[in-house]
Formats: C-alpha cells, structure tokens, sequence
C-alpha cells in the first residue's frame, strides 16, 4: 500500500470538524498487537469497528514517531517516521485506510516547539560550536555571573526545575520541559521549512488534521526577558501562570505569523484538512486568535475542563467560550479529560458520586454546539489511578516535581477477568502500567449491551447527537428559566427541540414541558406530567 493510495479525502464535507467528537488515542495505552505491554497502531487498526459502532467521528493519536520515549512521545527524534516501538509507516499506512473506509477520520499530534535531544539537528549543534549555524536552530544562549555559571535567566521548566540546561563548553539551552525536550529556535528559517514539510508529508498520507502540541510556545520574547517573578513553582499550571499576566515564553504575538503560513498548506488538500491548538493565553480574546480563516480551525477550551462542579461554574464557562466563537466565526470545542489531567470521575469527587457527576456531564457536554474530544477510557467511566507504585511511573514531571500524569494512562479495560483485561493478544499478561482489580467490571466487554452501562450511554448519546436535527449542526443555544442550582439550555432546528437539563442543586427536581426524555445519565421517574431528575444528573428531552 503506498502513501498515496490514502490521499483522497473522505468525504467533500469540508466542515465535518465544526460539529465532530474526537476521540483521543493515547496510543501507548488503547490496544497492544503484539503482546510487548505497549500500545501500537495495528492494536489501533484492529479496534476500529468498536470506534466506529460507539459513534466517534475521528481520531486523535498522540505522537507515534521516532523517540526515546522520555516523555511517552512527545520528546521527537524523527518527524517522518513510526517509532518501532508502535509499528511501521506501513502500519500506518494500512490503519488509516482501513479508518477511512470505516467513516472515520485521524488527526495527529505535532510537536513543534521542541524536539527529543536525540534528533539529528540537535545531536549537531551539541558537536558544534557555540555561535554555529548548528545551534542557531534551538535557543543556546550564554550563562550570567562572573564565568557564566548562573542560567542566562529565570525560566523554570513546566515540569519543575530550571528551564536551562549548561553544557561543558559553557552555554546554555533552553528547554521549557525537560532537558531531553530542547525547545526550537522559530525565528529561524530552517526550522519554519522543516515543519512545513513535515506537514506536508502526513498530509500526503491522508491525515485530516493535527492537533498542535503547546501551540503558543513556540516564540519566545526577543532577548529572553527575566520573567520577574517564581513563575513555575511545583503543581501550577499553565492556566495559573498565565492569570499573572503573558510570559515572555508563552503567547507572543509573532506565533501566528507561523499559523498564517500554515493556513494555506492544509487549504491546498482536499476533504477539510483541519488543525486544533492545545493553547492557553491569558483571556479569552487572546485565545481567539489562534482560530479563524487565516490560522487555526480550533483551540482547545480548557476553562469547560477546569469548571466546577457548580452550576455557576457551568453556565459562565459556556457563555464565555460561545461568545468567544462567535466573535471568530469558528465553533467551540469542549472537554473533560484528556492525557495531561486527572480524569474527571476522580475529579468530580471519585467513586459513585463522581461517576455520576461525571456521566452527567458527558451529556451536558453532547449537546453543546461545537465539537467534543473524549478521552480514551471515558466512555468506560474510568477513575484515575491513584496508587501506582512510584517505581513504575514514567512522567518524566514526576521526577523532577514528585506529580505524576500516569494516573490517567494506564491501559484500558477491554475483556476478561484478571488483568491486563484484553489489552494484549489472548494469553498476554504484559501492561506498560497496571490496571486496578475494580477495572474488571469496567471492560467493553463487561458493559457492552448492559443497560444503564457508561458506555452504554455514550453510544447512545452519540446515535442521538448524529440524528437528532436539534443537536446536528452548530446552532445556538437558549437558556431557560430554572431553580437555582439547574441548568436548562434549549436547542432547536425547524420543529425539532432538544432540551438538556442538568441537576446540580442537591435535591431532586421535577422537569416538566419540554416533552419526552431521550436520554438520561440516570433513572429518571414519572411525577404527573413530568419526570423526577435525580441528583447529580441530566437528561435530553425533546419535543417535535
């Protein structure tokens, strides 16, 4: 099969992202082929039917190239290529097609504010000189102090630590994460044609679309200003720092001049080659840059991820991130959990109440216009894992701050009764992570065809999302009057109404005149002409 048997769009509908859910792979942790305890893309490729019959739209797979493997991927040693321990571009090649005849469409991950130190153009400018053409592709600057022993300034990784690293001949490099992730110099050519071309490559493939890894950090503030004050003690996070105003490091205006150059490379394919930011800036309006006809198609809402479990909290995330799309002529795009977060059933306050909490805001996520990113594992409501052994964690964060991601990563449940669930071929015990003895009751296989399952409501939450006119497109929403402690939303399309209706007040509620329920988080009852919500709960009504 050659690369260019996959080139041909999968549909001509160019705005399939506006309204798509986008399931993420973390490839590492979805299905092993070949019983290593590792991931791969055949494992992907075998499990597509099961993507296709929960209702997803598309993939997200994070980074499968060339790599060490120091942080699971995103540390790049070879743009253009698999990583053995994933496969081959064959794999690839054969996963793709096999998605695109499914109705199914990929997105990838790209890295590029910084690269593995072990990719080529790194491992030269180690063995050149400071002041060489070699270095002036990543940001080597030298130290302070008397003999240039201090750091040229005050940056601190985003995994802890110095955001410097000091080599023997004295300079210094710049690494925002860890010291094996040098961060790329953006101002220089080389680097702006290099990823351009990378793009072009995957594109030629059949990719339909990128997810941008740390898309406004690639340019940093010209002379490397000190930022002033202890930006990145232990446990903050990029949204926290940013409230205290821009960095010199992450959010300068010159980052999208890179976008701009991009636009038009994914407008020359066919099909509605598309690009999503995970970016984080210090106000709404400042995110809505990334997105428009000239730069990205999407940026990630993070504040829906961060809101509370309050109405409140809710309601003013929605309104803040519709007002925000609006003004860019671009849709939202709403989240729970993802790869670098606590899953939200633990976040919501773990065991049943959090897995209530949690299915109930699946559904007000579902009938949000915009598209939705569901995390590998959500569907099968998984907690996160609280109690690796400190031996087998492997975010490289973990090291330098005592916090770890993996919590979130470990393998999903698919079948059987002991561990790794069906992660691996029949027979295979093997599991880069373990997964917990209470998982057994969480597999695909346990909850398939169980009614009131979490899976099951996915599945059935997305046929209804697909088919309902209300819920099709990107049209708005109408808030209704409600209870303190409810929220109510309508959406409409001719004749067709859906309402969505989501019960965080403590008490139940009755819910009456929007007509007959087509989805509930959980039981609902019959009181008159209404229907009991339970605590902690939502549900669909519609009314035709």
């Amino acid at each position: 099969m050659t690369a260019a048997s996959n080139a041909e769009p999968l549909t001509s509908d160019d705005d399939w992202w506006r309204a798509a859910v986008v399931y993420q792979v973390y490839v590492r942790s979805f299905a092993d082929a070949n019983g290593d305890g590792v991931g791969d893309i055949p494992g992907i490729r075998e499990r597509l039917p099961y993507l296709r019959d929960l209702g997803v739209d598309a993939l997200w797979l994070t980074p499968f190239y060339t790599s060490p493997q120091v942080d699971a991927g995103y540390d790049v040693a070879d743009y253009r290529n698999v990583d053995p321990l994933f496969g081959t571009l064959a794999d690839f090649d054969a996963m793709i097609a096999d998605a695109h005849a499914l109705g199914l469409r990929i997105i990838i991950d790209l890295v590029p504010n910084h690269t593995s130190s072990r990719h080529p153009w790194f491992t030269a400018a180690l063995a050149a000189a400071p002041g060489s053409a070699e270095r002036a592709r990543y940001l080597f600057a030298d130290g302070q102090g008397e003999h240039g022993e201090l750091p040229p300034n005050d940056w601190e990784s985003i995994f802890g630590g110095p955001a410097w690293t000091r080599l023997p001949d004295g300079q210094w490099y710049l690494h925002l994460f860890d010291p094996a992730q040098p961060d790329l110099n953006w101002r220089h050519p080389e680097v702006r044609a290099e990823f351009e071309d990378v793009l072009r490559f995957w594109l030629d493939r059949g990719v339909d679309g990128f997810r941008i890894d740390v898309a406004h950090g690639m340019i940093k503030a010209e002379g490397l200003p000190d930022v002033g004050f202890n930006s990145m003690t232990t446990g903050q996070r990029q949204s926290e720092l940013l409230g205290k105003g821009r960095l010199p490091y992450f959010d300068q205006d010159e980052v999208h001049d890179i976008y701009r150059a991009w636009r038009p490379i994914l407008d020359s394919y066919p099909g509605g080659r598309m690009a999503v930011a995970e970016a984080w800036a210090e106000t709404p309006q400042r995110l809505a840059r990334y997105i428009g006809p000239d730069e990205l198609h999407q940026a990630f809402s993070f504040d829906f991820l961060d809101a509370t479990w309050s109405a409140d909290s809710f309601r003013k995330v929605v309104d803040t991130a519709l007002a925000e799309s609006a003004i860019v002529g671009a849709p939202t795009t709403w989240v729970l959990s993802n790869h670098d977060r606590q899953r939200h059933v633990t976040r919501y306050g773990d065991g049943e109440i959090g897995l209530r909490r949690a299915r109930a805001a699946t559904l007000l996520m579902l009938s949000l216009p915009g598209a939705a990113y569901v995390f590998q594992g959500e569907e099968l409501g998984l907690p996160e894992v609280l109690d690796l052994p400190d031996e087998l964690r492997q975010d490289p964060s973990f090291r330098r701050t005592g916090e770890s991601r993996d919590g979130c990563r470990v393998p999903i449940p698919w079948s059987g009764e002991l561990a790794p669930y069906g992660f691996g071929p029949a027979g295979s015990e093997l599991s880069w992570l373990p997964a917990p003895a209470t998982w057994r009751a969480l597999s695909v296989a346990a909850q398939t065809g169980t009614p009131g399952s979490t899976l099951e409501l996915y599945r059935t939450a997305l046929r209804v999302r697909h088919e309902h006119p209300a819920l099709a497109g990107t049209g708005p929403i109408t808030w209704l009057e409600t209870e303190p402690g409810v929220l109510a939303f309508r959406r409409s399309a001719g004749d067709a109404v859906l309402t969505c209706v989501v019960n965080i007040s403590g008490a139940e509620v009755t819910i009456a005149g929007h007509g007959r329920p087509v989805v509930a988080s959980a039981d609902l009852t019959e009181r008159g002409d209404g229907h009991v919500l339970p605590v902690d709960a939502a549900a669909w009504f519609e009314r035709r």
